[in-house]
């Protein structure tokens, strides 16, 4: 009489391993924005924009907007990064083109520069004597 020996059983072996690793890999690209952080309160991070002629950043920090004045073109997507440990916005003077809304600490948010070229002060509405400009051109 022959005995066959049986190999054991791994519990995660061949396609149920390849399968799970799909599961696992989808599941994590969909809670990414795509730069390993996640997007903030306001409006969620789109993709890049045309480039802008002194970039579209405007970083919060130390109760101050960095860079004060920034020059975009017209339609340019403008992300928002609050470094502070309270929560700001970013919001255009008059009819208000643009506003972020409120971002909290730590959060990122990104608004749309208006089309049509020109200045465009901002300030935020927690904090009124934090001010900046933004050119479109």
């Amino acid at each position: 009489m022959t005995h066959l020996r049986r190999r054991p059983r791994r519990p995660f072996g061949g396609r149920a391993a390849l399968a799970a690793s799909f599961l696992c890999l989808a599941a994590l690209t969909a809670c990414s924005d795509g730069d390993g952080g996640s997007t903030g309160d306001a409006t969620p991070s789109a993709s890049p924009s045309s480039p802008a002629v002194g970039g579209t950043r405007i970083t919060i920090k130390d109760f101050t907007f960095g860079p004060a004045d920034l020059t975009v073109r017209p339609g340019a997507k403008v992300t928002v990064v609050n470094e502070d440990s309270t929560a700001h916005t970013v919001t255009a003077t008059g009819a208000k083109p643009f506003d972020t809304g409120t971002i909290g600490p730590g959060r990122t948010a990104t608004f749309t520069a208006p089309s049509k070229t020109g200045g465009y002060p901002y300030f935020c509405t927690i904090h009124p004597s934090m001010k900046g400009s933004l050119t479109v051109r």
